[in-house]
């Protein structure tokens, strides 16, 4: 069984400032999810990376989560399809993307920070305001997972790629006086 990997594009400016300002409330989200679209359960639902639930309550997925903060075996229950590490050079994320379309994911750093995880499911039907869809009720159009990137680490060297068309690997390299004190 051969392995394929697609380099993904790690965009460090966002030219729209103004995003995740409209909060996903629990019972909007269930009130969301209520409506019996198979999409969306693929994409929100229990043990997706972008499920409001991911981490056994419910927490806001355009919230930044500092991860690396957690172990996984102790965050998540098992089997899960997200996973992440240390290694002694990297901070590794891998998460099982099924049901989302991957030319449609996207990944951005802001402001040397938050790690946006990011693509659009169901895109506006006025093209014009494909771009703005993270202003207002984001989860109707796309899905995201922030999460807080750890101090000292190399973020403008960012990795991600695509594993065998469904994995996603992130890896974050530590800053040399990380890697220097191990």
């Amino acid at each position: 069984m051969s392995s394929s990997s697609r380099q993904i594009e790690v965009q460090f400016e966002d030219p729209n400032p103004c995003k995740w300002d409209h909060p996903l409330k629990e019972d909007v989200f269930s009130a969301f999810m209520s409506k019996d679209n198979p999409t969306v359960k693929k994409i929100f639902g229990l043990g997706s990376f972008f499920s409001p639930l991911l981490f056994g309550k419910f927490f806001d997925p355009s919230d930044a989560f500092p991860l690396w903060e957690f172990d996984s075996e102790a965050l998540l229950p098992s089997p899960r399809s997200i996973d992440w590490f240390l290694t002694d050079n990297d901070y590794v994320l891998r998460a099982e993307l099924h049901g989302i379309i991957i030319k449609s994911v996207q990944i951005s750093v802001e402001n040397g920070k938050i790690l946006d995880v990011l693509g659009l499911w169901n895109p506006p039907m006025e093209s014009h305001k494909t771009a703005e869809w993270k202003n207002g009720r984001w989860w109707e159009h796309g899905y995201v997972r922030r999460l807080e990137l750890p101090e000292k680490t190399d973020w403008r060297n960012i990795d991600a790629r695509w594993q065998n068309e469904s994995l996603l690997e992130i890896r974050i390299p530590k800053s040399c006086d990380v890697t220097k004190q191990m």
